[in-house]
């Protein structure tokens, strides 16, 4: 159809995702038991994202037993995390816990 005039009962339909180029990735081995894990917690300072990360935070401690949990924030939520604080986030940590909450 896109390639038709718009016309009464033809419409033009564009695609807003333009282009998207990605390299397809094997997904990390899941953990079978998150007990004696480290969790780390990425806050992305979005409005609501400590709030949806705090409840499950404490859900995961009610259900488990985690060696540490450290809770991070990043500078903007719309840009990228530092690269520090992913390295730093990495080393001291097993899994991770992050969200978007508006």
């Amino acid at each position: 159809m896109a390639d038709q005039p718009a016309s009464p009962g033809n419409i033009r339909v564009y695609d807003p995702r333009g282009r998207v180029d990605a390299e397809n990735r094997t997904l990390s081995a899941r953990v079978k038991d998150l007990n004696g894990l480290r969790l780390g917690i990425l806050d992305n300072t979005k409005w609501n994202a400590n709030k949806v990360l705090r409840l499950v935070r404490d859900e995961l401690m009610q259900r488990y037993e985690f060696k540490d949990v450290n809770y991070y924030r990043k500078e903007s939520f719309s840009r990228f995390a530092a690269p520090e604080l992913i390295q730093e986030i990495a080393a001291n940590n097993d899994i991770l816990l992050t969200a978007i909450g508006d």
